[in-house]
């Protein structure tokens, strides 16, 4: 039966410790550190188990490892399954051309380009968020894809040169870039 505790060198000991503190080294490296301190410090399996909030098995699975590799064997094993099959940089240079204008839109959204490139979403969207992309927010101006545009656009300038008698004409614009509705007002509720 393999013994529960284990004996730390003095340098094992700080590196596992420093990453108890570190600020940039994953939640899922911390944890490993933590269960082989506590283990290390006599804590047991079950113990380690109660005080660390996880399973028997993930403590005896990494205090096997680190016996077996030391702190190597706390690092992330390669996963199995499918390799990628598009790159980030793909992604985000796709994202910076604009959509076709069949698509009638000013900007991708993650369906649309998943779409386009023939991969999920969800991919689109975890590359947006390592890279910090927001396609929908952009600091240029962005034209209307409306066809109707120019007419309303006369109707609106046509109201400002032009009011109807004893008429105020009033322009407010709380949200840029987002259309306006018309709603009908139920009469009976007033």
């Amino acid at each position: 039966m393999t013994s529960s505790v284990l004996v730390l060198s003095d340098q094992d000991r700080a590196t596992l410790e420093s990453w108890t503190r570190s600020s940039t080294i994953s939640a899922g490296q911390r944890e490993r550190a933590e269960i082989v301190l506590a283990v290390a410090d006599g804590t047991g399996v079950s113990g380690a188990s109660r005080t660390l909030g996880v399973s028997r098995p993930t403590v005896i699975k990494w205090r096997d490892r680190f016996t077996a590799d030391g702190v190597a064997g706390l690092d992330d094993w390669p996963r199995s399954g499918r390799p990628k099959t598009i790159d980030d940089a793909q992604i985000i240079a796709a994202t910076l051309d604009s959509p076709p204008g069949s698509l009638a839109v000013t900007h991708w959204s993650t369906r649309l380009l998943g779409k386009h490139l023939g991969i999920s979403d969800a991919t689109v969207a975890r590359a947006w968020r390592a890279y910090r992309v927001q396609p929908w927010r952009q600091g240029t101006f962005k034209f209307s894809t409306d066809p109707e545009l120019e007419a309303k656009v006369r109707d609106v300038v046509g109201l400002y040169l032009d009011p109807p008698a004893n008429a105020i004409v009033l322009c407010v614009d709380e949200k840029s870039q987002i259309q306006g509705v018309n709603t009908k007002r139920d009469e009976t509720s007033e």
